[in-house]
């Protein structure tokens, strides 16, 4: 019996986690929730998987959960806010902490979570994005283990089982394209916020299906590459791979290449981040070559995927660059689905803070400089938009 906490229960990683639970009730038990605003989703988690503590963003909340709850039999402790989040992080005997939370807000708790001994199920890409420099000396200290969730790394993570520590050559990331991967590049000036929401092979949160749209999150995938796995910037390869069904492949060194494949399902990065080093058997469908068909490759776009060539350029720049690119498309997309700016300017408002934070990049940053970075990056997405400096 494992016993996981989960952060951001009531997201897409959050609430396929506990499906697996659900599924396993004698091999996981859940200790801690935490979630941002679906109180009445929320609130039913607490009743089905009776955790011992919850947190929730907002504590003007907590008389609303209060009252959700007020059947059961039993009381979680309840707290509120960041620092709620944290606690819910580092509590008791969880084992494994599932990281669900988008953005950076998932940092401090995951940081929280590595210094208290727990290992990490990572589903927030941040982590190491824009904490890489300080979090991974922090696994290092702490000995505990930084275990891929989601479906590209995972693959990675599953390939190299058994490989030697020197083996590996080259990595390549599968992308799915996104939304407008069979869009002209010249109409996606009037595409909107709806189209861009229309993922062809998964269902994802708003914001990771707008990344998928802008391949921004290939890009920052890349840079978690390079952290989790070691390595080198140069040997690590982006493929369009329209049918979702290989994850990701490794080269090694005598050129064999190794892929992961399997149904577009993020239960299983998931299930064997939670059961590593074990296998779980389960009952969902399995792999028909036949059925999936063809499986088709192609180079991206880079006139279509600007963002792609700057998640490339943040990373190699190291230090605080890529909390800033990190940051500043957080906010850009999140203009983009209030409607604020138009799909082309994300990118643009991403190299403007890229660009004018060149000359203060710290090398060696401190989580202080990261977080300064990380509030900086956001300021100036939206004084910059607000100037209406960014022209499409």
């Amino acid at each position: 019996m494992k016993k996981i906490s989960i952060l951001g229960s009531t997201g897409s990683i959050g609430t396929q986690t506990l499906e697996i639970v659900a599924q396993y009730p004698d091999q996981f038990q859940v200790v801690g929730l935490s979630c941002g605003s679906n109180i009445s989703l929320f609130a039913q988690q607490i009743k089905d998987f009776r955790p011992e503590i919850v947190a929730i963003k907002d504590p003007k909340q907590i008389p609303s959960l209060e009252e959700a709850i007020a059947e059961i039999d039993y009381k979680p402790i309840i707290l509120s806010a960041e620092q709620g989040v944290v606690e819910v992080a580092r509590y008791g005997d969880a084992q494994t902490v599932v990281t669900g939370i988008v953005g950076c807000a998932g940092l401090l708790p995951t940081i929280s979570a590595i210094e208290a001994g727990k290992d990490i199920a990572l589903a927030n890409k941040e982590t190491l994005i824009a904490g890489g420099p300080v979090v991974l000396p922090l696994v290092e200290k702490h000995k505990t283990k930084l275990l891929p969730a989601d479906s590209e790394h995972s693959a990675i993570f599953q390939c190299l089982q058994g490989v030697p520590s020197d083996g590996l050559r080259r990595i390549i990331l599968t992308a799915s394209g996104g939304s407008f991967r069979d869009l002209p590049v010249e109409k996606l000036k009037s595409v909107t916020v709806a189209d861009a929401l229309k993922h062809p092979n998964w269902s994802m949160g708003r914001k990771i299906t707008i990344d998928s749209a802008t391949l921004m999150n290939k890009g920052l995938e890349v840079i978690e590459a390079h952290y989790l796995f070691g390595v080198d910037y140069k040997h690590i390869d982006i493929v369009i791979h329209p049918q979702s069904i290989i994850h990701s492949l490794i080269e090694l060194e005598d050129t064999s290449v190794l892929a992961q494949l399997g149904w577009p399902d993020m239960r299983l990065p998931l299930l064997y981040a939670l059961s590593w080093p074990a296998r779980i058997h389960t009952d969902w469908p399995s792999l028909d070559l036949v059925k999936s068909g063809d499986l088709t490759f192609r180079e991206p776009d880079h006139n279509k995927y600007p963002c792609m060539n700057l998640a490339y350029a943040a990373g190699r720049a190291g230090g605080s660059m890529p909390a800033v690119l990190n940051a500043a498309n957080e906010q850009a997309v999140a203009l983009f689905l209030e409607e604020k700016i138009g799909f082309l300017e994300i990118p643009q408002l991403i190299e403007h803070c890229c660009d004018v934070f060149a000359s203060q990049n710290t090398q060696t940053p401190s989580l202080e400089d990261i977080l300064q970075a990380d509030q900086w990056a956001r300021k100036e997405v939206l004084n910059t938009k607000t100037k209406g400096k960014i022209l499409v």
